[in-house]
């Protein structure tokens, strides 16, 4: 089944798999969305099938051309919309943090660009996903899932620089905040105080380390939650309160622009969709 789109040339389907938590797999073919910034919670690893697609990652604008490997850590701000006029096709697995560490025997993965120009293993990528996709045996689906983490293995990285672990501690209470209060409103002065820096002082930094605003953040914070309480069965309406949104109308615009799909059908895709009182 296909998302709701502006444009109907726009589609993206989501399927999550009942045997195996912590994955989730997205094919979609954008020609006229254009993704707001946002994140995933867990790694997004898998390929361009069709055209060129932009994006904004790390503060740079990148492209993304067909047979090219796509590869972001969890928490990466990104945007995405088509490049030229004939749109863009990918297909993506979402894998949490330990269960890609629990199929590579190797925790701490972590990717330094985006993008990886690899046609041979863009095209093996976007085979396994089409197989994850389509497979209904969890032996089957599993073998395919460890397939295809062994063979983005040669393009991660273990651990990281110090700089870059320096960098994300600095402000991590802040984070840590604004995750403790993503039902409430939440002030610059708020955010300033817990960092330990003026107001506008904070903003240029966190801006500059984060390559997002504060509010970015927080709104990607919001929806990772809001995506997690829909995937379990919540209403969409207790779902946008208890993110801190200001009614289901605002999830589902807000929702719709960063995930390419409303609230309640992406419910309806994972079988989670709450069923109406009589």
């Amino acid at each position: 089944m296909h998302s709701e789109f502006e444009h109907a040339s726009d589609q993206a389907r989501y399927r999550r798999p009942a045997h195996r938590a912590g994955v989730e797999l997205y094919h979609a073919s954008i020609l006229r969305h254009r993704f707001e910034p946002h994140t995933h919670e867990a790694y997004g690893l898998g390929a361009i099938t069709d055209g060129v697609g932009r994006f904004r990652w790390h503060g740079g604008e990148h492209l993304a051309p067909r047979a090219t490997l796509m590869l972001m850590n969890p928490d990466d701000i990104h945007t995405g919309q088509a490049e030229t006029e004939a749109g863009w096709g990918y297909r993506m697995a979402y894998l949490d943090v330990g269960l890609l560490g629990e199929l590579s025997g190797e925790p701490g993965w972590w990717f330094d660009a985006a993008v990886a120009h690899d046609a041979h293993s863009a095209t093996e990528v976007a085979g396994l996903i089409a197989g994850l996709w389509h497979s209904a045996d969890g032996l089957d689906f599993d073998s395919r899932l460890l397939l295809l983490v062994q063979a983005l293995r040669r393009h991660a990285r273990m651990g990281g620089p110090e700089a870059r672990a320096d960098a994300a501690m600095r402000f991590a209470p802040v984070l840590d905040f604004m995750r403790a209060h993503l039902h409430e409103t939440v002030t610059l002065d708020q955010l300033a105080a817990v960092a330990g820096l003026s107001p506008f002082h904070f903003l240029r930094s966190f801006k500059a380390q984060r390559h997002a605003t504060p509010q970015q953040v927080l709104m990607a914070m919001r929806l990772i939650q809001a995506k997690r309480m829909l995937a379990l069965g919540e209403p969409p309406a207790g779902v946008a309160a208890a993110v801190g949104l200001t009614d289901q109308a605002h999830l589902n615009r807000a929702f719709a622009c960063r995930y390419g799909i409303t609230p309640g059908r992406y419910q309806q895709q994972l079988g989670t969709r709450p069923h109406r009182q009589p």
